[in-house]
């Protein structure tokens, strides 16, 4: 009765959406989970924090409604009620986590409640009972680290410390927030609590904010987070934190930032207990080592999102559960990498697929870089929204895209015609040559594609 062809262990977005998949082609499927399904990305990240974005703009468009023409509106008497904000959050999260359940319910995946032990490749423990599979799924992500900052956890006795996980237990908007950073989430917030009327400071080791971004990209939206409002401290070393503030050096000097609250959105490490029994193959940092087909180094083994510490981000995650079903059940089926879309849900936003004109360089490619400001654009202008561009890249002896980079406010929507474009080895001449609607801000693309084979239209 405890067997199956296929036990997935996490039911995160890799997880959940590899059981589904095993199931429709024919695999009898079971998905170990001791927390809530969705993992971090449902339950404490993509959506919870895309949610909170989305009241946080429209806070910023009433506040700014006159400019629109819309009178009447008096902005000392518009607020944002966090309770509210939150429980609109829950509802949602709620709502998906359901309909995850009932996807499961449909396609006949079993749920298993508990955490997993793995006995060996075939065998799972969970809750006391053995569980038997010719396959396992290995999906169980990954957590937080953070820095070793003398007085952390002192002050985090004192509530003062809020993780990226837990900034959503907060009772208020904090009136001063020190974030103290390391990856991409932590300049959303930075955006977040700014627009909601934080007094917000991100300190961060490099140079520049996000330093696997596009250059230009990164640079840009760094002068406009600052312009309302945030302040950055670059090449910081965290000393310690305490009731006076958090201390750091920078430039051989020391300096103190004191806030209500201090968030730390840091790093993460694979989540590997209860794997112990397997003598898995890892590779920097403890992640499980895959191949393109998503195996470890043990047969009928797989790894999947998060856990391996190839790309800790959701689509990837369910991408790589689509290949390892896919896999398992006969069909050859390989990853590519190459065309992995970035999102920075910050305002505006950033998004990425491809090779950076540096990284294009790097590779020795002969390429040309056309750009094309949101400026002149009509769409952007008629929303209000032209600050950014779209950078296109293309190698010269057929024209094809090997980079695209937007800075949009609906850039997330805007990078999947890339992505697509990019997947069928298009070229400039065909986005050149593709007829967009108008007026749209995707119009953008097919400027850039004239600027790289001659001129721009509109420029």
């Amino acid at each position: 009765m405890n067997n199956y062809d296929v036990i997935i262990i996490g039911g995160g977005p890799g997880g959940y959406v590899s059981a589904i998949k095993a199931a429709q082609l024919g695999s009898k499927v079971a998905v170990v989970e001791d927390g809530n399904l969705g993992g971090v990305c449902l339950n404490w990240g993509c959506i919870p924090t895309k949610t909170m974005l989305t009241t946080a703009k429209l806070y910023k468009d009433i506040l700014g409604a006159k400019e629109f023409g819309i009178e009447g509106i008096d902005g000392d008497k518009v607020d944002v009620d966090w309770n509210k904000l939150l429980d609109r959050k829950e509802k949602i999260v709620d709502k998906l986590i359901n309909g995850i359940r009932m996807l499961f319910k449909k396609n006949k995946v079993e749920l298993i409640e508990g955490f997993g032990t793995v006995k060996d490749k075939e065998t799972i423990e969970v809750n006391g009972k053995i569980y038997k599979t010719k396959n396992l799924i290995i999906a169980t992500g990954a957590k937080e680290v953070y820095p070793e900052i003398e007085g952390l956890k002192q002050m985090e006795e004192k509530e003062k410390i809020i993780y990226s996980k837990l900034a959503f237990d907060l009772k208020e908007i904090p009136e001063s927030i020190v974030i103290i950073a390391g990856n991409q989430y932590s300049v959303e917030f930075a955006n977040l609590f700014n627009l909601l009327g934080s007094n917000v400071v991100l300190i961060h080791q490099e140079d520049r904010i996000l330093p696997y971004v596009e250059k230009e990209m990164a640079k840009t939206l760094e002068r406009q987070l600052k312009k309302e409002g945030v302040k950055f401290v670059s090449d910081a070393t965290f000393k310690s934190i305490n009731e006076d503030g958090i201390v750091i050096e920078q430039k051989g000097k020391e300096k103190t930032f004191k806030a209500d609250k201090y968030l730390i959105s840091w790093d993460i490490k694979p989540n590997i207990k209860g794997l112990e029994a397997l003598n898995l193959k890892k590779g920097k940092n403890g992640f499980i080592e895959t191949d393109e087909t998503m195996k470890t180094n043990i047969d009928g083994v797989y790894a999947i999102g998060d856990v391996n510490g190839k790309y800790p981000l959701a689509h990837v995650a369910s991408a790589e559960g689509i290949v390892a079903a896919e896999n398992i059940n006969g069909k050859k089926s390989k990853m590519d990498y190459t065309k992995v879309p970035l999102l920075i849900y910050t305002s505006p936003e950033l998004a990425s697929v491809g090779l950076t004109e540096e990284a294009a360089k790097e590779k020795g490619l002969d390429i040309t870089v056309s750009k094309f400001p949101l400026a002149a654009n009509g769409k952007a202008m008629s929303e209000g929204d032209t600050v950014g561009f779209i950078k296109v890249i293309s190698e010269n002896k057929y024209g094809e895209i090997v980079g695209t980079h937007i800075m949009s406010n609906n850039a997330d929507n805007m990078i999947s015609s890339a992505v697509s474009i990019m997947q069928l080895e298009g070229t400039v001449y065909d986005m050149a040559k593709t007829i967009l609607p108008h007026p749209t801000t995707s119009e953008v693309f097919m400027e850039a594609a004239f600027g790289a084979i001659d001129k721009p239209i509109h420029m």
